[in-house]
């Protein structure tokens, strides 16, 4: 007999929302380590006085693994949590991020460093699409908006967390390695997860009633043909917040810490402190925003404002002035409100059988192309003599494709429901 869906109690969605925030909060450390520590690692494996265009290289190259890593990641741990098990891929990928991560304190070369930040990313990749499936099928209905507002405010909560640590204690090159210590604690929950999750009864009655023909079996390796529309879409939904955010957004910590330089090493995480703090309330009001709006037009406001904030701080603004900190924290709260519309939407896009599969690729797909813009970003700031604000503003126009996508989202509503009731 299949399983029962109604069957859910209070206890157990408690306990899947507080697992899956808390592994959202340590994927924002994850997340935020680098773009506050870079800097200081590469100065102490390069050794000597590496120059300002080699900092950039290697900022975007650690940027470009982590993104790749959890590209892939995402994929193929969404694969796992639809054949497998949400809670089982939900795991792994916990494990994966606080272990390769807690590592990076022992290494001896900046390539060593590169290739962990892409194994670290692998787990990343994959927390998000099981963790907000499971999420997303343990509280359907009315409690949605506020539940993905807190989810979506999670991994900036992490960023947060990490910058307070790091404004107690500032990294430098002769003091990172304990920074990457307190990465590998959250392998704790790692484990914690496989014995207290119960498995989403929802997955576990479409597994029940799949009977896929030797046909799709031939035809789909990983989804389903009928979807791909649908999927087009969602990676342009999930790539524009993210290619914004890595491409954009983060190349303020660089620049603050560039601005700042040795006389004041904290000034770094005090600038991700105050992006953090708009930022892990943007999660919550984009949600809440979204909820009231509908999908299409509260997308295509987002886009509208992260691209006039996050122009305006690179152009109109500069470190170490009064206006810079305040700006910073409009920036990181208005850019941040993607991401509470992506866990109350992005799964509800696919039906349940493929759900961690389509919002993995989704969401993930972004991170590839992330990648490539963070090293076409590094480029450009050797093309125009470290000139980061530039680049900065200019890659901030990549919000503006909110508002077109928006359109499109409207114009296949009644395909994307279509498929939500298959």
């Amino acid at each position: 007999m299949p399983p029962e869906v109604n069957a859910i109690s209070q206890n157990q969605r408690l306990r899947v929302a507080i697992c899956v925030f808390l592994a959202l909060l340590f994927d924002g450390f994850e997340l935020g380590l680098m773009p506050v520590a870079s800097l200081s690692v590469t100065k102490s494996l390069a050794g000597g006085q590496p120059s300002a265009a080699l900092l950039a290289d290697w900022f975007a190259w650690y940027t470009a693994s982590l993104m790749l890593g959890a590209a892939l990641g995402g994929m193929v741990f969404g694969w796992m949590g639809d054949r497998y098990g949400r809670v089982r891929a939900f795991a792994c990928s916990i494990l994966f991020y606080s272990v390769f991560a807690g590592m990076g304190g022992l290494v001896s070369s900046l390539y060593q460093m590169l290739l962990l930040r892409f194994m670290v990313g692998l787990g990343v990749g994959g927390v998000w699409p099981n963790g907000i499936s499971l999420a997303s099928e343990f509280w359907p209905g009315i409690s949605r908006p506020l539940l993905s507002g807190v989810l979506g405010s999670a991994i900036n909560v992490g960023i947060l967390f990490l910058s307070q640590i790091a404004r107690l204690q500032p990294i430098t090159p002769d003091s990172w390695r304990w920074l990457f210590g307190w990465c590998a604690l959250p392998a704790a929950l790692g484990i914690i997860v496989i014995f207290i999750l119960p498995e989403s009864p929802i997955w576990l009655a479409a597994r029940w009633q799949e009977t896929p023909s030797p046909t799709d079996k031939k035809h789909t390796v990983f989804f389903p043909q009928k979807l791909r529309r649908v999927l087009l879409l969602a990676i342009v939904i999930g790539s524009v917040p993210l290619v914004g955010a890595w491409a954009a957004s983060k190349w303020m910590i660089p620049w603050a810490d560039s601005v700042a330089g040795s006389a004041n090493p904290g000034y770094k995480a005090t600038t991700q402190g105050w992006w953090a703090l708009g930022a892990s309330m943007g999660g919550f009001v984009g949600a809440l925003v979204a909820g009231r709006l509908g999908a299409a037009r509260s997308f295509g406001l987002f886009g509208i404002l992260s691209t006039l904030t996050t122009s305006g701080l690179f152009l109109l603004t500069r470190p170490l002035t009064p206006l810079f900190l305040p700006v910073v924290f409009i920036q990181g709260l208005v850019s941040t409100m993607f991401f509470g519309w992506l866990p109350l939407y992005l799964p509800q896009l696919f039906p349940t059988s493929v759900r961690a599969t389509g919002s993995g690729i989704s969401f993930n797909m972004g991170r590839f192309i992330t990648a490539f813009g963070v090293l076409a970003s590094s480029l450009l700031v050797r093309a125009f003599s470290g000139n980061i604000a530039a680049i900065g503003a200019a890659a901030g126009l990549i919000y503006s494709l909110a508002l077109p996508t928006s359109f499109l989202y409207a114009r296949m509503q009644k395909e994307i429901e279509s498929h939500q009731k298959s």
